[in-house]
């Protein structure tokens, strides 16, 4: 028997090339299943949320009515005024989907886009899908794929984001995939002492989007599959070159670059020379310290189980709020005009509607494309469609998402990182779409 046979046995080099196989399938593959096209842990969280049938609102219920006891049962609700504030949401939430379950409430709350439209698009939707996700996530990252890429692009990921190599296979699941999914990576890869705190925060708000499939949710209301592709790209670049760009201001580069608390810190060594051998040598290692299969899900999926408790109760009373907000009141009309000066200066044709648009985005990312879908001008359409997408701070998901994770960001750093993205976004944006359309 040759050494690189008993190697490959030692170490179970085979699960790196299966196991994150069938995670590379399942996060990033796109598949047709009849006439809808999607990545296969889509198609699959479609198939559960068939077989469950009707029963498929109470599961949802019980998720939230779970994730509102349970700070009260742990006390958690006590460490600190934050904890308490949104232990109280929680039961707001709680209350708020018991009202969609019965089909009862106000109009102000019961309205198609207000609370059942939270129910029913989002809660469902992650509620299936972290836990789910988490399955596939152990494969994806727990076999040593990050550590092979991350030593490959090493030289691209840390000179221009600020995050380590291994970040790659993140930041592509946070883009392609859902927030959720992409904020559990981050979240599990931070805890497990492989990212810093700010490494942690700019992956979470630096490359989360609201996925492909929900992109074409968006572009189809503004009218854009005729330019797909455009939409597309332009949005991935505008994305990233904003985030280039907020790692070297506060609050992001303020974030301590420290470990989580009480794991072994794992710092991405700087590589030099042979760089394919030493991602294989990376990746090996990974494997020998690597937990079984069975082991590693469970493990993932229980974490899954916990973060969707804790989004679910907040989606449906912070989100609730924000939408109320947003449809019943002047506050965001008033907020539009500190939006107005950005976009005029580029040129949109109704620099006061875009505003609207873009301003209405922190209560729901898919509001502005509500706002701007009567437009008949198709670059102000592409300019609403990408800030809506590379601004992706909302509060009816987003926002809770990265509170119920150990990354260390804050309401206030989350609003201001929000502020920031808008106005690059559509900075970047405005010239850009000008030059794609008119080509």
């Amino acid at each position: 028997m040759s050494d690189n046979t008993t190697a490959a046995r030692a170490t179970g080099s085979w699960r790196l090339v299966v196991y994150s196989g069938i995670g590379i399938v399942m996060f990033f593959v796109p598949v047709t299943v009849g006439d809808r096209s999607a990545i296969p842990l889509d198609h699959l969280v479609t198939l559960l949320q068939a077989a469950l049938g009707p029963a498929l609102p109470y599961v949802i219920w019980l998720i939230i009515a779970a994730g509102t006891v349970l700070p009260f049962v742990t006390g958690a609700w006590r460490r600190s005024r934050v904890s308490l504030v949104f232990s109280l949401l929680n039961v707001v939430g709680l209350v708020v989907a018991s009202l969609v379950v019965l089909d009862v409430g106000p109009d102000l709350v019961m309205a198609d886009d207000r609370a059942p439209f939270l129910f029913n698009a989002v809660a469902v939707n992650v509620g299936l899908l972290v836990p789910v996700g988490a399955v596939f996530l152990a494969m994806l990252v727990g076999y040593g794929l990050m550590e092979f890429v991350g030593v490959l692009l090493q030289r691209v990921m840390r000179p221009v984001w600020r995050v380590p190599g291994r970040s790659a296979v993140d930041a592509a699941a946070s883009f392609v995939g859902s927030y959720s999914l992409g904020l559990l990576i981050t979240d599990r890869v931070y805890q497990s002492g492989r990212y810093t705190g700010r490494e942690a925060a700019i992956i979470a708000i630096g490359f989360s989007t609201v996925s492909v499939t929900f992109m074409v949710v968006i572009a189809n209301t503004l009218d854009l599959m005729g330019i797909w592709l455009t939409y597309f790209f332009l949005t991935f670049f505008v994305t990233y070159a904003v985030t280039a760009v907020l790692v070297r201001v506060p609050p992001l580069s303020r974030i301590p670059d420290e470990p989580f608390p009480g794991s072994t810190p794992q710092p991405e060594e700087e590589v030099t020379g042979n760089r394919l051998g030493h991602a294989w040598g990376e990746a090996r290692r990974a494997l020998r310290a690597a937990p079984s299969l069975p082991r590693n899900v469970w493990v993932n999926f229980v974490d899954g189980v916990r973060m969707s408790t804790a989004i679910l109760p907040s989606i449906m009373s912070v989100g609730t709020l924000g939408l109320v907000v947003a449809h019943s009141t002047p506050v965001f009309d008033l907020l539009a005009y500190v939006f107005v000066p950005f976009t005029w200066v580029v040129g949109l044709s109704d620099p006061m509607l875009a505003a609207k648009a873009v301003s209405v985005g922190v209560a729901e990312v898919f509001l502005p494309a509500t706002v701007a879908a009567g437009s008949e001008d198709l670059v102000l359409r592409l300019v609403i469609g990408v800030v809506s997408v590379s601004s992706i701070v909302f509060f009816s998901a987003l926002v809770p998402c990265v509170l119920a994770t150990r990354i260390p960001l804050t309401v206030g750093q989350l609003v201001v990182i929000w502020f920031q993205r808008v106005v690059l976004s559509i900075l970047v944006a405005g010239p850009l779409a000008y030059l794609l359309v008119g080509l």
